[in-house]
């Protein structure tokens, strides 16, 4: 009872219950070895970086022109939510960012933690820990400059407790950066029926359709809690040439940018100075 009175006192708001959920922690400890596999049950997530990577990339330039060319994302501190085996770290990592990678699966945190070892550079840029976001707000209040969350909020069993936690970690001003699935009859087709069932593109029972988030849906829990969306992109991903690409709909996946709002957490504001307003300044990622 005292440890839950003291996690609740340290909280600006009430959670009666994790973001987590406990089976899809389950589901995802049996698939823990098999992140690096190029070819395996994660092959487009492997191609995904190929537009995630410059969509938070350009994302994050188009706010900031003092930047490094050989590592553009100095300086910046990343924190990638349900990091998986590192598959995201380890590129925001080489653009230079400091990243701190959690999961809720230890495993894949063994994995993420393993595979970095081989790059003395990444073992210096990168640190993961088996951590639940929650866990993470107890100790990192208004820490990081950009949190990413690609194909996690489909997972989460509260999204907008998620959504809170994310505010409450990022500094003001800072970028939030989200991919997921769109909850349409046609994600529920090509997503769960085709690319489970018939292709085997991602382990069967990996997605519940009920989880999937609407981006209007998504974007009214973000400005609901104290975030601006920049931009809402469509993404599609081609099975026969294993490859992701940008596109208008967003009636399958989505990518959104969106920056919380400039006011420092109340608590802070005696210490933390204004920032500059960015509200105005456009935000045009995605393109590359």
């Amino acid at each position: 009872r005292l440890s839950l009175f003291r996690f609740t006192v340290k909280r600006p708001f009430s959670t009666s219950h994790s973001s987590v959920d406990s089976k899809e922690v389950k589901k995802f400890q049996l698939l823990a070895h098999k992140w690096w596999d190029e070819e395996g049950e994660y092959a487009a997530l492997h191609s995904m970086n190929d537009i995630r990577v410059p969509f938070i990339r350009d994302g994050l330039l188009s706010m900031n022109s003092n930047y490094h060319l050989g590592n553009p994302l100095s300086g910046i501190k990343i924190l990638d939510v349900g990091c998986g085996g590192g598959l995201l770290s380890e590129p925001l990592g080489r653009l230079g960012a400091s990243v701190t990678g959690i999961d809720p699966v230890e495993d894949n945190i063994r994995t993420a933690d393993q595979h970095k070892s081989f790059d003395p550079v990444l073992a210096k840029r990168i640190q993961y820990k088996s951590s639940s976001l929650e866990e993470i707000v107890e100790e990192s209040v208004e820490t990081f400059d950009v949190i990413v969350a690609s194909e996690v909020v489909e997972h989460v069993a509260d999204l907008e407790t998620f959504i809170k936690c994310c505010s409450q970690v990022l500094k003001p001003e800072g970028s939030l950066f989200i991919t997921t699935i769109n909850k349409t009859q046609l994600s529920y087709v090509l997503g769960i029926v085709v690319a489970e069932k018939i292709m085997g593109i991602v382990p069967e029972g990996t997605h519940e359709w009920e989880k999937f988030v609407s981006p209007e849906e998504l974007e009214r829990l973000l400005e609901s809690n104290g975030f601006s969306v920049k931009t809402v992109n469509g993404m599609l991903y081609n099975p026969l040439s294993g490859s992701w690409s940008w596109m208008e709909s967003t009636s399958l996946n989505y990518a959104v940018h969106a920056v919380k709002s400039g006011a420092p957490a109340q608590s802070h504001a005696t210490d933390t100075p204004p920032e500059t307003d960015i509200q105005q300044r456009s935000a045009t990622a995605g393109t590359a």
